[in-house]
């Protein structure tokens, strides 16, 4: 009897030889013969049944790598250009592996669903974990196309908003009375038709292309924005039931109350402040900020996780939004309504007199809120004008999240972040989409309340993981560059004002120029001008600090719903803290 291979021999051996994993294969490797071979099933069974190995008919491969040939679906592509694919069937441990899809000239067009069976290499890189080249394309999840109808005798064509696309063929049973001129959208049925053009059935009729609603739905795919959810996405959503209470902290007698515009419909975070308590900390408040709890429904490697890390974040157009998530999460089990009970990542935050934050602390916990408020409800209540719902809320609940941020105001104002005076402008739309008009918004300190908060909340959840050495992606915002200083310096002084050189720039330097220019014909100017020599805040696992907000480490917590980046910051709040499984 020759001597057995150990188990990790032939985990190893695997490994190296991801294309000879069938057991005939192993047992030559190892110069195993005739009896010994029951017990080399044995302890391929032994691995299996450990989760080391998974086994595909007659092969056994690592669970957490994808064997060298496989099938894969396309994502859609990236603003790059890039064409990333995914595994049909991945039952490892580790989160779902992405496949950069490497394209050659004589592949043919490739969209978002299409099945490839390709050949993949592993390779070690930050954005994905293997390049993938294509051996053939095997099939097509359902496809749409926006483009505008035109009508031929055996029903007609779609013309394609995007120029780079090819027609698509409508056979007069899939018109569904769509006119000549008219901007449909359809999805591709069957095989190809003649001359090899895709077949489609128009789904929907949108009318004049021409006309205003139509501007979105041109950039939605134009851009590739995904504005559909897969059926098996939607079913998974559906599927979902309100978290209960479970080991969760319950918070759902504490007021906490929502503060949004008064067009909402998600609801992601609430608020509640107080005076602490503690007699140590004279004046001090004590500042809690509940978030949704996206994690609990939205777990690594499900359909939904899937989908939701293809769309990044929720796309907001001046009459729609293309959201992160299905509606059954974004505006309902994930909205923080009032008076139901609703999961949430809650942080409570400590501020002395003057507004510096002494410590925080983070639970994972079950709130209701106590009332859904407006900007204007909640301003107009603390300016003497409470409606019906605020005035019992005033004094126990509105009020001191007034005096809370007027403390935090005090922090801020010695912190000096950039101090920009640009006025967000509203567009208001008639029901077909025409603009009526264009106004600025009202900036109240009911806004400048809930940003506050939010800023803290976020800053909380970076130190403390950062604390637990625990994997984040910090929100990074650089100082401006020697060459866009420059420019800024010239525009001030084209306008008669000074930026001064020669010290380290911070951005109470910035917020010096931005006071000379105030109230000033160069206001606009200026504001503009020290926008634009900003560079553009990115995410990174590396920690470079917030240069506007003048922060040393800031990370996205506070709305899970719509960004992806903030659903990775609640898993490793949930991982660190060793509140579940459905953490990173």
């Amino acid at each position: 009897m020759n001597k057995l291979p150990s188990k990790k021999d032939i985990l190893d051996w695997i490994s190296d030889n991801p294309t000879l994993t069938a057991k005939r294969d192993i047992a030559k490797a190892f110069g195993i013969k005739g009896p010994d071979r029951i017990e080399l099933k044995k302890i391929l069974r032994e691995l299996e049944a450990d989760g080391h190995l998974s086994k595909r008919k007659n092969s056994f491969r690592d669970p957490n790598q994808l064997p060298p040939v496989s099938i894969v679906e396309v994502m859609a592509p990236t603003s790059d250009g890039d064409l990333f694919a995914r595994p049909l069937e991945w039952d490892g441990d580790d989160v779902e592996p992405i496949i950069l899809f490497m394209t050659r000239k004589s592949d043919p067009a490739l969209g978002r669903g299409d099945r490839i069976l390709a050949k993949l290499t592993k390779v070690s890189n930050e954005q994905y974990q293997y390049e993938g080249r294509l051996i053939r394309k095997i099939g097509i999840s359902p496809t749409r196309v926006l483009g505008v109808f035109r009508q031929t005798s055996e029903g007609g064509r779609i013309v394609p908003i995007d120029k780079t696309g090819k027609e698509w063929t409508v056979p007069e049973q899939g018109r569904r009375g769509a006119k000549d001129g008219e901007l449909v959208l359809a999805e591709q049925i069957g095989p190809k038709a003649r001359m090899g053009l895709p077949k489609a059935s128009v789904v929907e009729r949108l009318g004049n292309p021409s006309a205003p609603k139509a501007v979105s739905l041109i950039a939605i795919h134009q851009h590739g924005i995904p504005d559909h959810f897969p059926d098996d996405v939607v079913a998974e959503a559906d599927n979902q039931k309100p978290a209960p209470l479970g080991n969760r902290t319950d918070f759902r007698d504490v007021p906490f109350v929502t503060i949004d515009p008064a067009d909402a419909r998600d609801h992601d975070d609430a608020c509640f402040a107080e005076l602490d308590p503690d007699p140590k900390n004279k004046d001090g408040y004590l500042i809690w900020v509940a978030i949704a709890d996206v994690a609990h429904y939205v777990t690594p490697s499900s359909k939904l996780d899937q989908e939701a890390r293809l769309r990044g974040n929720s796309t907001y157009f001046p009459d729609r939004v293309v959201p992160m998530l299905p509606d059954r999460l974004s505006g309902d089990l994930c909205s923080l309504h009032e008076g139901v009970p609703r999961a949430s990542i809650v942080v409570r935050m400590q501020i002395d007199k003057d507004g510096q934050k002494l410590g925080h602390r983070f639970f994972r916990g079950l709130i209701k809120s106590h009332a859904s408020l407006t900007y204007e409800e909640a301003q107009s209540a603390v300016d003497g004008a409470p409606n019906d719902k605020c005035l019992p809320l005033l004094e126990t609940v509105i009020r001191p999240l007034y005096d809370a941020y007027h403390t935090l105001v005090k922090a801020r104002e010695l912190r000096a972040p950039l101090d920009l005076e640009l006025p967000e402008r509203r567009v208001e739309l008639s029901d077909e989409g025409k603009v009526i008009s264009v106004n600025f918004k009202d900036r109240l300190d009911a806004h400048k309340l809930i940003e506050e908060f939010m800023i803290l909340a976020n800053v909380s959840a970076a130190e403390v993981l950062i604390e637990k050495k625990s994997p984040l992606l910090f929100r990074v915002h650089e100082e401006p560059s020697d060459d866009k200083l420059e420019s800024l310096r010239e525009t001030a002084k084209s306008a008669g004002l000074v930026l001064a050189k020669g010290q380290v720039l911070r951005t109470k330097h910035l917020n010096m120029l931005l006071r000379q220019a105030r109230d000033t014909e160069h206001s606009e100017l200026i504001n503009m001008s020290t926008l634009r020599s900003m560079t553009q805040a990115y995410y990174s696992p590396e920690n470079f600090g917030h240069f506007g907000l003048s922060l040393r480490s800031y990370a996205h917590f506070t709305s899970p719903i719509r960004r992806y980046a903030d659903l990775i910051v609640h898993r490793g709040l949930i991982s660190s803290h060793g509140w579940g499984d459905d953490g990173l």
